[in-house]
C-alpha cells in the first residue's frame, strides 16, 4: 500500500478523533444534570478549551449568564461571547495577561453571596493561564520555576504539586475565594486518572499533596528557588472544599475510544494498548517501533490490518537546543525504529493542537521517513539527540498541524499496520 494512502487513513482518523472530542455536547450534558437555583450565574472559564466550553455554556444558558471571564491561550479565542470578557494569555509560561485575567476572575467572584452561583469551566493549560502569585513571589519567579520544571522532565502531577504552593487560586483557593457562593465545576481532563487536584492545578479541588512530597520534588529535580519560595514550600494547602460540585466531561479514555471507532470504520482492527502512557517520549517511540516490527513479522497477537492505540502524556528531558514537543519527539524516535518497514505508519497527536512550544499538534511518520531525511543529508539520530524533532519532521513532511482545536483531553498515539 502506498505511503499516501496510509497518510490518508491517518488524517481521516485525526479528523474523526478531534470532532468526537470537542467539548460542546459534553458541556451541555453536564449543564443538564445540574439545577441552578440562582436567577443569574457568574461564569469563569480557564484553559486551552475555555472558549469552546464557554461557547457551549453561553448557547445553552443564554441570558442566565450575568457576567463571565474567559482566560485562554493566545489565538485560542474564536470570537466574542455575550456578557463575557475574553482574555488571552501566555502558555506554557504565565505572563502579564495571565495575572490580569486572573484578577478579573477574582474580582468577579469577590462579593458574591450564598444566593449566588459560579459556573467554573476548567480545561488543561489552566495552570499557566490562571495564576495570582502569593505575596512577595513575582511573575518572573513563577516563569523561572516553570522553565526549570519544563526542562527537568517532571510530569504534570509533579509540576502542579510545586506550582500550587505559590498561588492564590490553585489548590482549591479559587473555590474558597467564591465563598459563600456555590460553584459548579465542569472539567475537561488532560490528566491521567482525571485527578481533580492536578487538572489546571486544582483551583476548585482540595489538595492531596503534602509538604514532604513537595520537598522531595524540589530535591529530585534540584530546583532553584528564592528564599521566599522556600518558605511557602512549608505552608499547607487546603484539604477540604465544601462549596463545589464537579463533573468531569472528557478524558483520554474517550480520546482512545474515538481512535478505535475511527480505525474500525476504516477497516483496521483496533487494539487499545493503554490509556495511561507515562514515560520518556523517545523511549515510548522505541517501544512503538518494536511493536510495529513484531506486528509486521507476525510474532505478536495483533491481527493485520490493525490500529494499535495508546493514550496518555509522555515527558521530554531537554538535553539539546532544538525545537519540538513530546508527540513530535515520539514520532521521530518511532521513525528511526521502523526504517524501511512497509505498510506501517505512526502518528502521535496532542488533542489541543499544540505540542510543546510549536505550531504543530504532533508528528506522523512511516517506514520511508528516515530515508527522506537521509536523502536531505540529515541525521535522524542527531536530530533526536538535539531535541529538534520539529525541524526533522518538517523536512520529511511529517508534522501534524491542526491549529488550536478547542479541546484538550491529553494525547493519542496510533500505529497503523496494513
Amino acid at each position: 500500500m502506498s505511503e499516501a494512502t496510509m497518510k490518508n487513513y491517518a488524517n481521516t482518523m485525526i479528523q474523526d478523533i478531534l470532532a468526537e472530542n470537542m467539548p460542546n455536547n459534553s458541556v451541555v450534558e453536564a449543564l443538564k444534570s445540574h439545577r441552578f437555583n440562582a436567577e443569574k450565574v457568574h461564569l469563569v472559564a480557564i484553559g486551552k478549551a475555555a472558549w469552546s466550553m464557554s461557547y457551549a455554556a453561553s448557547e445553552y444558558l443564554g441570558d442566565k449568564i450575568a457576567k463571565g471571564v474567559v482566560i485562554t491561550k493566545y489565538d485560542h479565542s474564536q470570537g466574542n461571547l455575550p456578557n463575557i470578557e475574553i482574555i488571552e494569555a501566555g502558555h506554557p509560561i504565565p505572563d502579564e495577561n495571565t495575572i490580569k485575567g486572573t484578577q478579573k476572575a477574582l474580582d468577579l467572584v469577590a462579593n458574591l453571596t450564598a444566593e449566588d452561583e459560579v459556573l467554573f469551566l476548567i480545561s488543561g493549560g489552566g495552570s499557566a493561564l490562571f495564576e495570582a502569585p502569593v505575596e512577595n513571589v513575582s511573575l518572573a519567579d513563577l516563569a523561572n520555576l516553570t522553565d526549570q520544571l519544563l526542562a527537568s522532565g517532571a510530569d504534570i502531577t509533579e509540576m502542579n504539586t510545586i506550582r500550587k504552593r505559590f498561588s492564590r487560586v490553585k489548590a482549591g483557593r479559587f473555590a474558597q475565594a467564591c465563598q459563600p457562593a456555590k460553584v459548579f465545576a465542569i472539567v475537561l481532563s488532560d490528566v491521567l486518572g482525571d485527578k481533580l487536584d492536578t487538572i489546571a492545578s486544582g483551583p476548585a479541588a482540595p489538595d492531596s499533596s503534602t509538604v514532604e512530597e513537595v520537598l522531595a520534588i524540589v530535591d529530585k529535580y534540584n530546583l532553584k528557588l528564592t528564599d521566599v519560595q522556600k518558605e511557602y514550600l512549608h505552608k499547607e494547602t487546603p484539604k477540604s472544599i465544601e462549596n463545589v460540585e464537579t463533573v468531569v466531561t472528557g478524558s483520554v479514555q474517550s480520546l482512545c475510544n474515538s481512535a478505535a471507532k475511527s480505525a474500525e470504520k476504516l477497516g483496521f482492527k483496533p487494539y487499545v494498548l493503554t490509556t495511561t502512557l507515562n514515560c520518556e517520549a523517545s523511549e515510548a517511540g522505541r517501544m512503538f517501533a518494536s511493536i510495529a516490527q513484531d506486528t509486521q513479522s507476525g510474532v505478536n497477537y495483533f491481527e493485520k490490518p490493525c490500529a494499535i492505540i495508546a493514550g496518555g502524556e509522555t515527558i521530554v528531558n531537554l538535553k539539546g537546543t532544538g525545537k519540538g514537543g513530546r508527540n513530535q519527539e515520539m514520532a521521530l524516535a518511532t521513525a528511526i525504529g521502523i526504517e524501511n518497514l512497509e505498510d506501517t505508519l505512526f502518528f502521535s497527536l496532542g488533542s489541543d493542537g499544540t505540542d510543546g512550544p510549536t505550531d504543530a499538534a504532533g508528528g506522523m511518520v512511516t517506514g520511508q521517513t528516515v530515508a527522506k531525511l537521509k536523502e536531505l543529508n540529515h541525521n535522524p539520530e542527531k536530530i533526536l539527540a538535539n531535541n529538534d524533532a520539529y525541524h526533522g519532521l518538517q523536512a520529511a513532511d511529517g508534522l501534524i498541524v491542526t491549529g488550536p482545536t478547542g479541546t484538550n483531553v491529553n494525547d493519542v498515539s496510533v500505529i497503523l499496520c496494513k
